[in-house]
C-alpha cells in the first residue's frame, strides 16, 4: 500500500511494525493526546507490538513518575521519559521475552496549539530501541515545530511523524539521507519542521550528527541548524531564548584573523548598546548553504566538517542556514528573542544587502526587505575595506547605488548601520580566497594570516588542499 508518490502510507508503516513479532515496547506521550499509539492501534495487530501506552498528562502525575522538571516540553524531560520507560521494560520483560524481542520505547513531550492559541507549538520526540534482541540500545531524538493552525491537525501531523520515526529506526538505518527525508513522509515540511536531530548508540557508530543536521537543511526540513564548540548538535531555542544575538556571516574558508577581529570589534560595540547593558549576548558564526556549495551544486562533507571544526576549536557556536537574504536571518532569530540583534559584516557583504536581485520576490522590493531587516532593534556593524591606494572604504563613505543613497543615509544617520573603528590595521586585507591559494600552492606565509589554532588543525587534518 503506497501513496501516489510511491511512499508507504502511514497505515502501512505501522502495520509493518505490528506484524514483526520481534518489535515490542512502550509508547509514552505527554501533550497532544496519544496520537502515535493510536495509529498503531488503528493499523491492526497492535497486541504484537505494544506492551504499554501511558500519557502522564497531569504535571503532578508526570513528576511522580519521571521526577520534577523545570520545563515539561524539553530535551531533559524526554530523556527522563526514555530512561524510565526503557528501564521498566527491561526489568519486567527481559527475562520473559528478551531472547526474541527487539525492545523499544517511543516517547514525546509536546505543546500543541492551546485553547487560547497563543503558545509556541513544538515538541521533543524520541525512540530508544534494540536493533537486535539483547543488543545495547541506540537512540534517535528530534525536535519538531508544528505549523498547522488547528490543534487537531497538529495532533494528526505529530502522529504521522512518530510512526515515521519508529519505522525508520528499524527499517531505514542503512540510508541516513533517506531516513531523514522519510521523517516527513505523508505530512510534509510545510506542516512539520524538524530543526534538531541526534543519533546515538552502537547502531549509529559511523554517523556524524553534523552531517545529518546538514541534510535537514538541504532537504528543506528546516532552515537552520546549530552546533556547539564541541560539535554537538544544539536546538536553537535552547541557546537563543530571550538573549541578545550577535552574528557574523561568512564562508570561513578558512577562518582568518580578519574574521576574528571583525567579530571582536562588533562585540565590543554591541555590548555598549544601552539595550544590552548587563547582558551577555549569544555570539554565532553563520554559514549559508550557498557558501558551502562546490562546483555542481554539491556540499563536500570533509570541507563542511573542516570549517565547523575550525570555528569550534576557536570556541564559537556555528549556525548553518539556507537564508540568502539578511532579513530572513533576523526574522529567524525573532522566533526566539525580542532582544537586540547585531550583524557583523564587511563592505562587500553590505553592498549585497542593497542588491535588488535578492528582493524580486517581495512585492515591496528593497523597501520591504529593509523594513523587515531593521525591525525590532537590529544593527549592522561594518568592517572597513582597504583599497590599493591605501585609503579605506567604510560604512561612512561607501558608494551605494544612486537610487539607494537617501535610504542608506537614513539608516546610517539613525545608527541602524554603524562603522567599526577599533579594528586591527594588521588584519585589513586578509581574504580567505588568498589564504586558500597560499595553502594549496605550499606558500608558508598563510600561517601568519590565520589564528594559531587554525594552523594546527589545517596541518593535522590536511584541510583545504594542504599537502605538508
Amino acid at each position: 500500500m503506497t501513496d501516489d508518490k510511491g511512499l508507504l502510507t502511514t497505515h502501512q508503516k505501522a502495520l509493518t511494525i505490528n506484524l514483526d513479532d520481534s518489535i515490542y515496547g512502550t509508547f509514552a506521550e505527554i501533550g497532544a493526546g496519544q496520537e502515535v499509539a493510536r495509529l498503531f492501534f488503528q493499523a491492526g495487530g497492535a497486541a504484537g507490538t505494544i506492551a504499554k501506552t501511558i500519557s502522564a498528562y497531569d504535571m503532578t502525575f508526570s513528576d511522580a513518575i519521571y521526577g520534577k522538571a523545570p520545563r515539561y516540553v524539553s530535551r531533559e524531560r524526554l530523556g527522563t521519559m526514555l530512561d524510565h520507560e526503557y528501564s521498566l521494560l527491561i526489568e519486567r520483560l527481559n527475562e520473559q521475552r528478551g531472547s526474541r524481542s527487539r525492545f523499544f520505547v517511543f516517547a514525546d513531550t509536546v505543546a500543541a496549539k492551546s485553547y487560547k492559541g497563543n503558545n509556541d507549538c513544538h515538541g521533543w520526540v524520541g525512540v530508544r530501541f534494540q536493533p537486535t534482541p539483547g543488543a545495547e540500545p541506540s537512540q534517535i531524538i528530534i525536535h519538531v515545530r508544528m505549523w498547522d493552525k488547528e490543534n487537531l491537525l497538529q495532533q494528526q501531523a505529530l502522529g504521522i511523524v512518530g510512526v515515521n520515526l519508529c519505522y525508520a529506526a528499524y527499517f531505514m538505518r542503512d540510508d541516513p539521507r533517506r531516513f531523514i527525508e522519510s521523517l516527513v513522509d505523508n505530512v510534509g515540511a510545510d506542516r512539520i519542521e524538524i530543526d534538531m536531530l541526534k543519533f546515538s548508540g552502537p547502531a549509529f557508530a559511523g554517523i556524524d550528527n553534523r552531517l545529518m543536521s546538514l541534510h535537514l537543511v538541504q532537504l528543506g526540513l528546516t532552515n537552520a541548524v546549530m552546533f556547539g564548540p564541541d560539535g554537538d548538535v544544539l536546538q536553537p531555542s535552547e541557546v537563543l531564548y530571550k538573549k541578545p544575538v550577535l552574528v557574523e556571516r561568512g564562508s570561513f574558508h578558512p577562518v582568518t584573523r580578519l574574521h576574528l577581529d571583525m567579530l571582536a570589534c562588533s562585540r565590543s560595540k554591541f555590548l555598549k548598546e544601552p539595550m544590552n547593558e548587563g547582558k551577555e549576548p549569544v555570539v554565532l558564526m553563520e554559514l549559508t548553504i550557498n557558501n558551502l556549495l562546490e562546483e555542481g551544486g554539491r556540499v563536500e562533507p570533509g570541507d563542511f566538517l573542516g570549517r565547523v571544526d575550525l570555528l569550534g576549536a576557536l570556541g564559537h557556536l556555528v549556525l548553518i542556514s539556507n537564508y540568502s537574504e539578511f532579513h530572513r536571518l533576523t526574522t529567524y532569530f525573532r522566533r526566539y528573542t525580542h532582544e537586540m540583534i547585531g550583524v557583523s559584516m564587511g563592505i562587500n557583504t553590505l553592498l549585497e544587502v542593497f542588491n535588488e536581485k535578492y528582493y524580486e520576490n517581495l512585492q515591496g522590493g528593497m523597501l520591504e526587505a529593509v523594513g523587515r531587516l531593521f525591525r525590532y532593534a537590529v544593527r549592522l556593524y561594518i568592517y572597513p575595506m582597504p583599497l590599493a591606494d591605501g585609503s579605506l572604504v567604510t560604512a561612512d563613505n561607501v558608494a551605494v547605488a544612486q537610487q539607494h543613497r537617501l535610504l542608506y543615509a537614513h539608516l546610517l544617520a539613525n545608527h541602524f548601520i554603524e562603522a567599526l573603528a577599533d579594528y586591527n590595521p594588521g588584519c585589513l586585507g586578509i581574504y580567505s580566497s588568498r589564504v586558500i591559494e597560499l595553502i594549496r600552492t605550499g606558500d608558508p606565509s598563510w600561517r601568519s594570516l590565520v589564528p594559531q589554532e587554525t594552523v594546527a588543525m589545517v596541518e593535522r587534518l590536511r584541510l583545504f588542499g594542504y599537502k605538508g
